[in-house]
């Protein structure tokens, strides 16, 4: 699924639940429309609306006409252990289709369920999302940091930090140029999570 499908599944929703809803797009169908040119088969993001019934039954029919998987929840902030924050404070309209407005992540936000997760196709997204948009390092420390030090303690902490500090030592030089310091910005990541060596 590329951006103009993206793009008509919400024109086609809109018409179907023509009721106000902000839509918060995330994953890799939020990637696509950030720049990254990797196609996916199924869309994420999170819906806030009054009429919750009828937008599951409109998400159902479009989804079935366009034949795209669609996986939604009020919050998105319930679906990893790693919390996203006040994520919703960190968007930006991308675009409105009819009553329906939906909204990007921050990237810094955005790559914090990529980082959770940490497949060989989220690393490509972040490595693409971040250069095409300028993600400045030190945001994206600092975000990930914040987060993992609010985050409930569990076996996820320790993974999302191995795998955070791992990004930024094999692909800091890719995002942010030869002279990207990669032991900074994996202190900095250390700072904010409060972790103390």
């Amino acid at each position: 699924m590329n951006k103009r499908q993206i793009e008509r599944y919400f024109e086609t929703l809109a018409k179907i639940y023509p009721k106000k809803c902000e839509v918060i797009l995330t994953g890799a169908a939020a990637a696509a429309l950030y720049g990254s040119v990797r196609a996916t088969m199924d869309i994420d993001f999170s819906a806030a609306t009054k009429d919750w019934e009828s937008f599951v039954k409109a998400v159902a029919e479009t989804s079935a006409r366009m034949a795209i998987d669609a996986q939604f929840t009020e919050d998105i902030d319930r679906w990893s252990s790693i919390t996203l924050m006040d994520y919703k404070k960190h968007t930006f309209i991308y675009k409105r289709f009819g009553s329906i407005e939906v909204h990007l992540m921050e990237p810094a936000y955005w790559a914090l369920g990529k980082l959770s997760r940490y497949l060989d196709s989220d690393i490509r997204d972040i490595v693409k999302v971040f250069r095409k948009l300028g993600t400045p390092w030190p945001e994206a420390a600092s975000v990930a940091g914040r987060a993992l030090r609010r985050s409930p303690k569990s076996t996820a902490c320790f993974l999302f930090r191995r795998q955070t500090e791992d990004f930024f030592r094999r692909f800091g030089k890719k995002v942010w140029g030869r002279n990207f310091d990669a032991e900074k910005a994996v202190t900095l990541f250390q700072d904010e999570a409060g972790i103390k060596l």
